[in-house]
């Protein structure tokens, strides 16, 4: 069977989605009915979803979300505190337009990691980029890169994303290297992007991990004071299910 040339031209279009639809409508007897206008509007549909969903993979390939995880599926039967009605507002990303921050605390085990990974997906989904870090391991990273040249770039690309996760703030006191890295990071977002941050330890015990008193109040002035809060408690999802859940 010959090609058909407007195929052709689709692909050399870069118009994917629509060259796919040509050539399945090509095929499917029920589509040799349709209108022009018809044709065209799926066609078009395709094109619109094959983008989006492009989209989405690269969000979410560049954001290296911890968990798998969709506001859709959060469960709020888990006894943990979660407001609904809060946390259903945050995830339509009104704040991160608005340039808030987000904390996220409570003792191990009650699915923060998992429920900043859900905001970050639905941000991914909103077209919003998104940057997920465990907090340990970028103080780590960030480090290296200071002696390697990279820092000055690294500190760039994590001021840059609409929405920045850092996840498990405050398992150890910061040193000196760590205070100004976070600062340089929040001072390079403050009123320009949002970030969420999760954290074992009351918002109360964060100005003493900083430790560095002067550093501790410009951070945390660049933080919290515009942050909203959700503040789980009870006892971990882990051992209260027994086994690792797709939902928290």
């Amino acid at each position: 069977m010959l090609r058909h040339p407007t195929l052709d031209q689709l692909h050399a279009l870069g118009l994917q989605g629509m060259a796919k639809a040509f050539d399945e409508l090509a095929d499917a007897d029920e589509a040799r009915d349709l209108a022009h206008a018809d044709w065209l509007a799926l066609l078009l549909d395709r094109e619109t979803s094959w983008r989006r969903d492009k989209r989405l993979t690269t969000r979410l390939r560049a954001a290296k979300l911890r968990q798998q995880a969709s506001v859709e599926d959060v469960d709020y039967r888990a006894a943990r505190g979660l407001d609904r009605t809060l946390f259903q507002k945050l995830s339509t990303g009104e704040w991160i337009d608005a340039h808030d921050n987000l904390a996220l605390v409570g003792p191990a085990g009650v699915g923060k990691s998992w429920l900043a990974c859900a905001i970050g997906h639905r941000a991914c989904r909103d077209n919003r980029s998104v940057l997920y870090h465990r907090w340990p391991k970028l103080c780590g990273d960030l480090a290296l890169a200071r002696g390697d040249g990279r820092h000055p770039r690294l500190i760039r690309a994590l001021g840059r994303a609409d929405l920045l996760i850092l996840d498990d703030f405050g398992l150890e006191p910061l040193d000196a290297g760590a205070r100004h890295d976070l600062l340089e990071i929040l001072e390079e977002r403050y009123g320009r992007r949002s970030t969420i941050v999760t954290s074992q330890l009351p918002l109360s015990a964060w100005h003493e991990v900083v430790g560095d008193p002067t550093y501790a109040d410009a951070i945390l002035d660049r933080l919290v004071h515009n942050a909203h809060r959700i503040e789980l408690t009870g006892e971990s999802l882990r051992r209260t299910r027994g086994k690792p859940s797709k939902a928290a």
